[in-house]
């Protein structure tokens, strides 16, 4: 499986290079003990089943240190990697392997916590034609890496900021004065962007119904209440569930007919894999 890393390369070489001065600043005085000449092969292990992303990361951080460092990937982005499964064997200057390791580590990390923990929430809803989409609760920074890695474990994206999309919540209905206000000032200013509404009651989503939104997010609604939405909603716009999805709800709200589920959870409540780097 391939997942396409769209992100601009000069986006990814700037949140290495602001990793590299967070970490290594004007000299990394500890790899300064080993021999300059010094080489060396190193692996990067998985310590926990996972899947796998973060590899323009890594290989940047090295490329921007020592352009004659080797990587080669056993994996690639999206693949799935069990326990102790070696992810990559690098070669090069013993200094710069130690130099980088703890900025590489802590991309490839991270980003394999979001696509693996978007892999779980999809593996539960196997088999229903329902689509698992992130948010915008992001880390600051690495919203693009993070929407990819997102990709990775299968998921989708929802909007990837404020300027692709809309999204008219409460406290835009109350600023316009009404969802059906709102909708008709979204249509004049911005046609041919899909219009997606929250609501968070059946008033709500009859109003959003009529005025002719393209996607409607049912905010907290239980499981009666979202059957009940897909009833009303006959297809018209496309449906999503959001709010306090976890993994026991998650199928049943799937099985509801719900075109999306929403789970910010997929960013923002990450563990990062427990991935070690050791030299042969």
């Amino acid at each position: 499986m391939t997942i396409e890393n769209t992100i601009p390369a000069q986006l990814i070489n700037s949140q290495v290079k602001l990793a590299l001065q967070e970490d290594v600043g004007q000299q990394d005085l500890t790899a300064d003990l080993i021999p300059a000449d010094a080489v060396a092969t190193a692996t990067i292990i998985t310590r926990e089943d996972s899947t796998l992303c973060g590899q323009a990361w890594v290989n940047e951080v090295f490329k921007e240190l020592d352009p004659n460092i080797t990587i080669k990937w056993a994996f690639s982005d999206g693949e799935q990697m069990v326990e102790n499964d070696i992810v990559c064997t690098l070669h090069g200057s013993a200094r710069s392997l130690l130099t980088g390791e703890r900025t590489a580590m802590n991309f490839i990390q991270t980003l394999s916590a979001t696509a693996t923990l978007t892999k779980k929430y999809v593996d539960v809803v196997t088999g229903i034609p329902v689509h698992i989409l992130d948010t915008r609760k992001t880390i600051p920074g690495l919203r693009l890496a993070q929407k990819y890695a997102v990709r990775c474990g299968a998921g989708f994206n929802h909007r990837i900021g404020l300027y692709d999309g809309i999204l008219i919540k409460e406290n835009h209905i109350n600023a316009a004065g009404s969802i059906s206000a709102a909708i008709q000032q979204a249509k004049a200013l911005h046609s041919g962007i899909a219009i997606e509404v929250e609501v968070e009651n059946f008033d709500e989503l009859k109003q959003a119904l009529d005025s002719e939104a393209d996607i409607i997010l049912l905010d907290n609604f239980d499981i009666p209440e979202l059957k009940k939405a897909v009833e009303l909603n006959q297809g018209q716009a496309k449906l999503e569930a959001s709010g306090g999805i976890t993994f026991d709800s998650l199928r049943a709200i799937a099985e509801t007919g719900v075109d999306r589920i929403s789970i910010g959870a997929l960013t923002k409540d990450i563990r990062a894999i427990d991935l070690s780097m050791r030299f042969v």
